[in-house]
């Protein structure tokens, strides 16, 4: 079903009988509404599935809405809502995202060596809509057997390959565009208010196959991986499937699970039980031991300088703290705490472990419910 503009239908991974409709679980702790199938285990195809047609830029935006693709990089924003560029004629670039940089995930990399003639005919089917832009394809300098099998297709197709430092948070939309166009995203506004579109290539290639089979987001290629878990894999799981019986395909816990992540290290969501689902938007499920996740004493800060030297946004963290604490919201707004991408490096590289982050978060909170009062 599909409830508004900025929403994506959802489609069964599997063949099989509706049980009940209830809730599931969510990673926030909160329940969803759910339709609750029981697989016969013959992953049947509808038969009423049919290639959309496809013939100019309505129809063509029409289709992603129906594919039910969403940003499969992690973002999860409804692809035909991105897609949807009343005025091509401002797009300079389209950027494809391959720059895979949380430590871990390596799901959008198997797109890359998979399905590599999938990602240059999403290309084409863009071109046929965009027009002759700039295309172009960022990949992080380490993912040396993706750039060497791409780059000849990508001189077949007229599209750039971008070597991208090895660096974090490379994938993030704002870090991306500045490293393959040199342009910079204002506070508050799009790639699309710079000339660009990115579209991660796993959606490319998910938005590819809908318009050429009808086949939608049904299933996601998901790393598994961590200290908890006996068997690190990608694997190809119906959307909807428990976290449990992921795990158990890659040969169960290896010990007590004492976190469990939708997503990589940095930004990943931490989950309240394995008994959520996949969801379309999960890239990687992470299950980490005592070890790993023992909790840290945070201490008083001693303005050593690393969380404003490792801000890819040039934000300075302290400031921002001190601000939240003190309810400032003039500071927050001067101090430009909206433009945080929330990548987590202040905290990861603050030497008195201090919560940065999530004061980050929280005080963007604080300054959304300012701003509607």
């Amino acid at each position: 079903m599909q409830g508004g503009f900025v929403s994506s239908p959802i489609y069964s991974g599997v063949s099989g009988v509706v049980k009940k409709i209830d809730e599931v679980l969510l990673s926030n702790g909160s329940k969803c509404p759910a339709v609750i199938i029981e697989s016969d285990g013959k992953g049947e195809i509808f038969e009423g599935i049919t290639p959309p047609e496809v013939t100019d830029m309505a129809s063509f935006i029409s289709a992603v809405a129906q594919s039910g693709v969403v940003g499969l990089g992690g973002a999860g924003f409804p692809s035909h809502v991105k897609l949807n560029v009343k005025d091509v004629g401002q797009i300079e670039h389209v950027v494809i995202n391959c720059a895979e940089c949380e430590g871990y995930i390596t799901s959008d990399t198997r797109t890359m060596l998979d399905k590599s003639d999938e990602i240059f005919e999403g290309i084409e089917l863009l071109r046929r809509f965009f027009g002759d832009k700039r295309f172009v394809l960022g990949i992080e300098s380490n993912k040396k057997e993706c750039i060497d099998k791409l780059t000849p297709m990508a001189k077949e197709h007229s599209v750039e390959i971008k070597v991208l430092p090895s660096v974090y948070p490379m994938g993030g939309e704002k870090v991306l565009v500045y490293y393959t166009t040199g342009r910079v995203i204002p506070e508050g506004k799009l790639p699309l208010d710079v000339g660009a579109v990115v579209i991660n290539c796993t959606t490319l290639t998910s938005i590819n196959q809908y318009v050429k089979t009808g086949m939608p987001l049904v299933e996601k290629t998901v790393t598994v991986a961590g200290s908890a878990v006996n068997e690190e894999k990608n694997v190809i799981v119906p959307v909807g499937t428990s976290i449990k019986d992921l795990v158990e395909f890659c040969g169960g816990y290896k010990e007590e699970p004492q976190k469990i992540l939708y997503g990589g290290p940095m930004m990943g969501i931490s989950v309240c039980s394995d008994e959520c689902p996949v969801l379309k938007n999960t890239n990687a499920i992470l299950v980490f031991g005592k070890k790993e996740t023992a909790a840290e004493q945070s201490g008083e800060c001693i303005n050593c300088g690393r969380c404003v030297s490792h801000c890819p946004m040039r934000l300075m963290p302290t400031m921002i703290n001190s601000a939240f604490e003190k309810k400032d919201i003039d500071r927050l707004k001067k101090l430009k705490v909206t433009v945080c991408m929330e990548c987590g490096c202040c905290s990861y590289v603050c030497p008195a472990k201090r919560p940065l982050v999530q004061t980050n978060k929280l005080a963007k909170a604080m300054l959304k419910q300012a701003s509607a009062k």
